[in-house]
Formats: structure tokens, sequence, C-alpha cells
């Protein structure tokens, strides 16, 4: 059994992509629209102009996958009550994602030493995902 975050970015998934291919070094797996269904797939609840909007995307980061979605394409995305969390070993490659997922939003707790951790902070990125950038003690 995998249990794996499913995101919703309500019509800013394909920024949202692009956005973590350059901050994260995401790879897409699997890309479909809303175009690509047949019409009894999407029903009358696609949203209007949503052709190439994407209906499912699967993407890697690091050795994780991740799913997301335009879904409803209204435009009020929230992510409340969770966070995604990055561990990784180095702490030039802890600032360099931390610097990278910032940018454009907004660092509730900067990168910094701690007692559990040599770096590690927490931040919204630009689409309001919450992120905790985690390097493992030596």
């Amino acid at each position: 059994m995998h249990v794996q975050p499913y995101l919703n970015f309500d019509g800013r998934c394909e920024e949202a992509v692009e956005f973590y291919k350059s901050a994260l070094g995401a790879e897409v797996t699997y890309l479909t629209r809303f175009k690509d269904a047949p019409p009894s797939a999407s029903g009358p609840s696609r949203p209007p102009g949503s052709e190439n909007k994407i209906m499912h995307v699967s993407f890697r980061i690091g050795d994780s996958t991740i799913l997301a979605s335009d879904g409803r394409c209204g435009g009020r995305s929230g992510f409340l009550g969770f966070s995604l969390s990055l561990t990784v070993s180095e702490i030039d490659e802890a600032e360099r994602m931390f610097a990278a997922l910032a940018h454009g939003g907004t660092a509730e707790m900067p990168l910094a030493e701690t007692f559990f951790s040599p770096r590690f902070g927490m931040l919204s990125d630009r689409f309001g995902v919450r992120w905790m950038i985690f390097v493992e003690p030596k």
C-alpha cells in the first residue's frame, strides 16, 4: 500500500509543476489534460474552458511521487493542515531548495541550525503549499 499526497491547484497546476521542476528537479512521469479524457469520463462537471488544464499529473521529487490536478479550476486552492517534508543530506542542498521554494512564497521559520538538525526550516511556496526542509544529522 502507498499513501501519496494529491495536490489540487485549482487551475494553476501546470505553473506549479514547472516551478517544482526548476526549484526541486521534479520529473513528470504522467500527465493528462481534460481534453484527453473521453467526454463520459469528465462528464458535465468539467469546468468550462478547462480543456488544456491538467486533469491528472504524477511527478517525482527524489524518491517520492506526488499526484496533482487543476481540479475545478476555480482559483481557490488551499493547503492547510499539512506540509510536505523534504529530507536532504547536505546543508547547501537545503539552502538551495529553501531559497527556490521561498521565491514568491513566505518563509515561516527561516532555515537555521536546531537541536535536532544542522538546518531546518518551514515555508509556504507561491501556491500556498507548506514545506518543511530538514537536513539529516550526521
